[in-house]
């Protein structure tokens, strides 16, 4: 499923950790190979992505999404 979502990039997890969208709802999407651009806590962005049903992650924090495009906001 493609989506749409505006929110602000944060740092989730131990360890490694994994990256994160905290949506303006509150919902928390792991990111599936963000790209480097979207390594910055705090950073607001708008992005278009897929949600990835069919992958399963360690940090389970949320809803895997797939960048495709991404906007950093001002």
């Amino acid at each position: 499923m493609s989506i749409q979502v505006e929110g602000t990039i944060e740092r989730k997890g131990f360890g490694p950790g994994t990256w994160a969208l905290v949506s303006k709802d509150g919902t928390t999407y792991e990111l599936h190979k963000a790209p480097k651009e979207l390594h910055s806590a705090g950073l607001s962005v708008k992005v278009d992505g897929k949600v990835r049903d069919d992958v399963m992650t360690i940090a389970m924090i949320g809803p895997v999404l797939e960048v495709t495009h991404f906007e950093v906001l001002k």
